[in-house]
């Protein structure tokens, strides 16, 4: 259901919505001799399904956290065509972006006449603006192949187009909650964000009908930069299987440009420096669109070496703000939104639950960093003082080999600072950070 940013503004001044445990309305000291419990909030790196697994025999904790993530209402359809390529999935979160990241940069080719990546790239922004809208891959593939003018909705991308700088003009989140170790798909909310109005209305170039453009029997080629190891390992499961299903039905409809589409998969690892290595190899396999990076600090990281060769990065779930503004010729695109968008729903969460002493748990990445200076903004905007908040980071874990992570004197911190909430911006490695909270003798609200 949609929830309005103004009812939850309004929930917020109410005393009564103050839930956790304080000596009287407005107070931010809890009771003497009351232990002060913490609530819990996460974000999409990790609100999966998938992430009680990373606490082991205390996967218990993470009952009653909730979290953020870009999400739109995916229809059971879509999540059984997924299915169909993954019959194991257990997480859909980012799989709607990737296939929508994959379709939309095969009408970009079928329209640009060309696997040639900037001019595919000339295509991306139109190819969500102005034209006849199409919600189906194969009535988009036969328009797209007389050269006319399209307007894609598909999975995530629903209410409006990119923005001329080649990311989302609105996006749809989801507020999840955690039961019984797993997530609880009927307390899930939705809410919409951003301006339709900053979609593109600038028309692309003209489409060209099949047989007019790239050499017979050249094949469009994409490739996936995956975290399938490393900490954001268990984000890899969705996003692959949206981009297998999104192949599978291109080519089972005809192909691109009269050719069957090519796929290769590469491994980022979570590492900026395995990702350049692995963004080499895709190059000179001939990738023309490379789908990825997961993470915002590794597509930052290799967007140079995409930029420098040429070739279109489109990430399904970058969303550091920084990636609005970098320098990219023009080749950089996403359909997850940045996460100036997500900042404002999730600080809506945590003010909600009326939490009174915040702490903010970050990565220090680009990712991490740039969520929690959106985050720390809009609760500053709401009223909560920079006295009531405190804010910590962490190095995450650099490869496989690499020493656990240990929070234990970040989560003293916590603990003596009294927070009642307690957000924690990381992947699969902030596991560590709540089971480190709870050694602390830090009481986490279920």
């Amino acid at each position: 259901m949609l929830v309005s940013r103004g009812s939850r503004t309004a929930a917020l001044a109410a005393c009564a919505t103050i839930l956790l445990a304080t000596s009287a309305c407005g107070s931010d000291k809890p009771e003497e001799g009351t232990a002060q419990q913490v609530r819990l909030y996460g974000t999409d790196g990790n609100m999966l399904n998938s992430f009680p697994a990373e606490l082991k025999d205390h996967a218990d904790l993470v009952d009653g956290m909730k979290g953020t993530t870009p999400l739109t209402p995916l229809p059971d359809e879509f999540k059984t065509r997924l299915r169909s390529v993954a019959p194991d999935l257990g997480d859909y979160l980012y799989a709607g972006e990737t296939y929508d990241a994959v379709m939309i940069s095969a009408l970009a080719a079928q329209l640009a006449g060309s696997t040639d990546s900037p001019e595919i790239a000339k295509q991306v922004v139109g190819v969500t603006n102005g034209g006849e809208r199409c919600e189906d891959l194969a009535t988009c593939l036969s328009m797209a192949r007389e050269g006319q003018d399209i307007e894609y909705r598909g999975v995530s991308v629903t209410r409006s187009g990119f923005t001329e700088v080649g990311e989302p003009a609105t996006t749809s989140y989801g507020t999840l909650h955690f039961d019984g170790q797993q997530l609880n798909d009927g307390k899930t909310e939705f809410v919409g964000a951003g301006d339709e109005s900053a979609a593109s209305t600038k028309a692309p170039p003209k489409g060209k009908k099949q047989g007019d453009g790239a050499a017979p029997g050249t094949p469009l080629v994409i490739a996936g930069l995956w975290p399938k190891t490393g900490d954001l390992a268990l984000a890899y499961p969705p996003m692959a299987a949206g981009a297998a299903l999104a192949i599978k039905e291109i080519n089972a409809a005809g192909g691109v440009l009269g050719k069957k589409v090519t796929w290769i998969e590469g491994d980022d690892g979570t590492s900026a420096t395995k990702a350049k290595a692995t963004v080499a190899e895709l190059i000179d396999s001939g990738a023309d669109v490379i789908i990825g990076a997961a993470s915002s600090g590794i597509s930052l990281a290799v967007l140079p070496e995409t930029v420098q060769a040429g070739k279109i990065l489109f990430s399904p779930s970058s969303t550091d703000d920084g990636l609005t503004t970098a320098e990219d010729k023009g080749l950089f695109f996403r359909t997850a939104p940045p996460d100036s968008l997500q900042g404002r729903a999730l600080a809506d969460v945590i003010l909600r639950d009326g939490s009174q002493r915040i702490s903010i748990v970050a990565r220090k990445d680009s990712y991490g960093e740039g969520l929690q200076a959106v985050v720390k903004a809009e609760l500053e905007k709401a009223g909560i003082g920079t006295d009531r908040l405190k804010l910590l980071t962490y190095e995450p874990p650099e490869g496989e080999s690499a020493p656990q992570l240990d929070f234990g004197a970040g989560a003293k911190e916590i603990k003596d600072f009294g927070s009642d909430a307690v957000l924690v911006i990381g992947f699969g490695e902030s596991a560590q950070v709540i089971r480190a909270l709870a050694d602390a003798g830090v009481q986490i609200r279920h």
